[in-house]
This record gives structure tokens, C-alpha cells and sequence, in this order.
């Protein structure tokens, strides 16, 4: 058995998804107390190029047609195969759609154990992972002799993960991926909305604590006062009330404005990996264990009927608008 921690990079159309860095700063972590090395294994077609500033000592890369797009069967046949040839301590995936399809189909294929959502990793092999929408922290031994674990956001910054030194490839074989029972024929994109949130520099983000779409009116009119736009977790959007274009979370967009400002949403871990590279995040809650002030920065429990609209009129005044 292996000591190197096997980070599973993820990708999506020419872009390495943000908790790809995430999981190379957690192997980081957790490499330091194995002794073994931090390895990227990136799957994909005439793709080395993506490995350029990954945080790891080496990347394994395997290369076909079929591994040009993400399919999880793909996937699993080949990260199945390298796993039981190399045997390493910890497999790390992103807690994600992608990450999750992939590590439950290798548990069971496997018959590995997961530990999943993960968000922090030590040197001692302890790992802490956020469960009930990241209300309760439970902590624990990982798994030996390997242990499949799927990465949240929150417990690394980016950078943690990234390096300005480009870490040697090296191709590795790959199974028979002639036989595939699943392949992708062409992406549907979704109809795009008059804003493109993820370029917004402030944002109101409003999720179920707004209680009514007619009440997603105050949110408008603080972000209007502001100069901001309205964004939204997944249960409004999914109730109609905004258009997808809206949604922010691992499902919608991925946004870093100055200020992200969260009206009644409670900071699941969905909703927090597509915002907390937010340079400030603040929350409004009346929920004081809400998930969504451990990341925020600034932080209340008033009530947002109150609040929203005595601060949109002070923003008002100071602006000199009636």
C-alpha cells in the first residue's frame, strides 16, 4: 500500500473547477503526516495543459477520446484500475455532482469505504466533515488501509492549492474504454439571463427565509439602492420565483464579487461552494446557528423585514435619492 494521497482533478469544458484546489491543499494537509506524495490524476484529452499551477508533487494523466468530457462511467473504469494497481492512502474527490457520482460508484465497486463532505484534513489522519447542511461537524479516524473522500469548500483557500511551479506528468495506462454503456453526445446550455451574475461586483442573494416571491421585492431595492443585482440559493429557484440564470450554489453559477449579502440563507454546503471566494461575505439570519456565518464576515440574527428595508432607506439618503 501506497502513503500518497491521490487528488482527483476536476474539470469541466477547458476550466479546472475551484475545488480542485481545495482537494490539492487538503492532500497537502494530510500528506504531511503520511509521508507519502500529493498526486493530481488528471483524466481528459490533450489536456496536460490544465496541470500548470496545480499544488501537487506529480500528476498522473490519462489520456482518451472518451475522457475528453465528463462521463462517470468513464471515469470510475479508469480510476478503478488505478487505484487497485497503486493502492494509495486517500482518494480525494470534490464534494460535488461530478465528485459524488464518481466516489459512491467506486465505494461500491471498490468496496472501499467514503467518507464524504468533507472539510478539513490533518497531518494525524483525522478528518472533520460537515453533515445536516453543514450544522454538525462530525469528526473522525479516516479509514485504512484506502479511503475514498469527497472534499466541501470552506476548510482551504484556493491558493493553498495552486503553485507557480508546474508539477511533472506523467502518462499513465489506461483500461479498455471501448465498451461504454453511457457517453456524452453534446452540452445543452441553459438560456442565458439579461445579467451574468458571476461578473457582478455585489450581489443580495436571497434563499428561503425571504418566505414569499413577492417579498423578493426588498431585496431588489436594497440591490437597486446599491448598485448590486439579485442572485438566489437553489429553493427559490426552484419554487419559480427567480430564473436559473440566478442561481448560485454547486448546481448554478460560481460568483466572487466584493460583497456577497445573504438574505435568509441558511449556507448549505451546495449554496456555499459557489460563493465563499466572496471577498466579503455578510449574512442575515435569525438563525444564530445558521451554517452561513461560518463564512461569513460580518454577520446578524435581526429579522430581514426590519433590516432590509431601514437599511435600503439610509442607503437612499446617503446618496442623496428619495
Amino acid at each position: 500500500m501506497s502513503q500518497d494521497i491521490f487528488v482527483v482533478i476536476e474539470h469541466l469544458r477547458g476550466q479546472v473547477a475551484d475545488i480542485s484546489y481545495v482537494m490539492l491543499a487538503a492532500a497537502r494537509a494530510l500528506a504531511q503526516g503520511t509521508g507519502g506524495k500529493v498526486v493530481a490524476i488528471l483524466l481528459g484529452h490533450n489536456a496536460q495543459e490544465l496541470a500548470g499551477n496545480f499544488s501537487a508533487n506529480r500528476v498522473l494523466y490519462a489520456d482518451h477520446p472518451a475522457l475528453a468530457e465528463f462521463t462517470s462511467e468513464a471515469y470510475q473504469v479508469t480510476l478503478a484500475s488505478l487505484i487497485r494497481e497503486q493502492s494509495p492512502r486517500a482518494v480525494l474527490f470534490g464534494h460535488t455532482t461530478i465528485g459524488a457520482d464518481i466516489a459512491g460508484g467506486l465505494s461500491v465497486k471498490l468496496s472501499l469505504p467514503l467518507v464524504s463532505s468533507c472539510r478539513t484534513l490533518n497531518s494525524n489522519g483525522k478528518f472533520v466533515c460537515q453533515i445536516c447542511g453543514g450544522k454538525i461537524m462530525a469528526e473522525g479516524d479516516l479509514p485504512s488501509p484506502t479511503a475514498l473522500v469527497t472534499m466541501a469548500p470552506g476548510g482551504y483557500k484556493l491558493e493553498e492549492g495552486q503553485s507557480d511551479q508546474a508539477p511533472a506528468i506523467e502518462t499513465t495506462a489506461i483500461p479498455s474504454l471501448d465498451d461504454l454503456r453511457v457517453t456524452l453526445k453534446h452540452y445543452i446550455e441553459p438560456e442565458a439571463g439579461d445579467v451574468d451574475i458571476a461578473k457582478e461586483p455585489l450581489l443580495i442573494s436571497v434563499g428561503r427565509g425571504i418566505q414569499t416571491k413577492d417579498n423578493i421585492e426588498i431585496a431588489r431595492e436594497l440591490a437597486t439602492a446599491l448598485g448590486g443585482q439579485v442572485s438566489a440559493s437553489r429553493p427559490i429557484v426552484d419554487q419559480g420565483w427567480l430564473p436559473a440564470s440566478c442561481l448560485v450554489g454547486k448546481s448554478g453559477k460560481h460568483v466572487r464579487p466584493k460583497v456577497y449579502l445573504a438574505l435568509g440563507i441558511s449556507g448549505a454546503p451546495e449554496h456555499v461552494e459557489g460563493m465563499n471566494e466572496s471577498d466579503t461575505i455578510i449574512a442575515i439570519n435569525t438563525d444564530p446557528n445558521a451554517p452561513i456565518f461560518n463564512v461569513a464576515k460580518y454577520g446578524t440574527t435581526a429579522d430581514i423585514f426590519d433590516l432590509v428595508p431601514a437599511l435600503t432607506e439610509k442607503v437612499k439618503q446617503a446618496a442623496g435619492v428619495s
